[in-house]
């Protein structure tokens, strides 16, 4: 049984990863298997439960499988902590793991609780492996459809098996971005993404944020602008865009940290002119001339 050993190298990463790999992805296959696709399109009215507000649902799919996920990935690196969605919704403190020094399991059990609730294949489960705030390999699993990504840092992107690379956007088609819902944004966030909608842009609401990811990673969406920083919404899939090529930019000109205080909203695109672009628009009209990707 691996156990963690300190300081952290990129080396012992890749090891535990190329070793356990295979692992990890059984055990979100399993969860997943378990507790998820056996509810989908047969919740009871009892099994969906309300947090936020009207669109910020949780279901015992949600709860079940990140229990399935947190005992079975800190079995697989004892030392390591998990820090999940619902476990922070129960214990807000769960998050400061983040910061900490032990390598941190994100998961988010149902990215896309909306849509499953609706019975949209939609939505997918998402992990990924971080320490101190640098995310080192993420699993982002889409169990209706059966498509599993998976990326390594500084070993490429892959869906079920095969290289993704995200490319360039075509030269004179608008770029398709998707967008925050409004109920998630404040009025400063709305003001600044009201920027996309302009000639050569084709904002949309978003689904899933991890699906969303995927489809930048494939080269299928151009760019997403959140408003949000929870980070199993996007630790696994900023590294998934990453290694195939893309880009993820915050306002203030520098990457996205998955341990919070970024300028909202921010940018995630198939490459960095892009999401320079993207950002210059969301900037707001006052502030794009000196913007440094205007």
């Amino acid at each position: 049984m691996d156990t963690w050993e300190s300081p952290l190298s990129e080396a012992l990463v890749g090891e535990f990863v190329a070793r356990h790999s295979a692992d990890v992805e059984e055990a979100v296959r399993k969860a997943a298997a378990a507790e998820i696709m056996p509810r989908f399109r047969r919740l009871a009215e009892h099994e969906v439960d309300r947090k936020s507000g009207p669109h910020d649902l949780v279901t015992d799919a949600d709860r079940l499988a990140e229990l399935y996920l947190t005992d079975a990935l800190g079995a697989l690196l004892p030392g390591s902590v998990v820090v999940g969605e619902e476990a922070v919704h129960d214990n807000p403190v769960v998050y400061e793991a983040l910061r900490g020094d032990a390598p941190v399991w994100i998961v988010d059990p149902v990215d896309g609780t909306r849509q499953f609730v609706h019975g949209d294949p939609g939505f997918c489960t998402l992990v990924a492996l971080a320490h101190r705030g640098v995310v080192l390999a993420s699993w982002t699993y889409a169990p209706a459809r059966d498509q599993l990504a998976t990326a390594v840092r500084g070993q490429g992107a892959f869906l079920d098996g095969a290289s993704l690379r995200s490319g360039a956007p075509e030269p004179g088609r608008p770029l398709e971005v998707a967008t925050s819902h409004p109920d998630y944004t404040t009025d400063e966030q709305k003001h600044a993404l009201l920027g996309l909608w302009t000639d050569g842009v084709a904002p949309r609401a978003c689904g899933s944020a991890g699906l969303e990811y995927l489809a930048v990673a494939r080269g299928r969406l151009d760019a997403t602008a959140f408003s949000w920083e929870a980070a199993w919404d996007h630790a696994a899939g900023l590294l998934l865009v990453e290694e195939a090529g893309g880009a993820h930019l915050t306002l203030a000109g520098g990457p996205f940290r998955i341990t919070g205080n970024n300028p909202l909203p921010f940018t995630t695109a198939r490459d960095a002119a892009t999401a320079r672009r993207v950002t210059g628009l969301l900037s707001g009209p006052e502030d794009r001339a000196s913007h440094p990707g205007a």
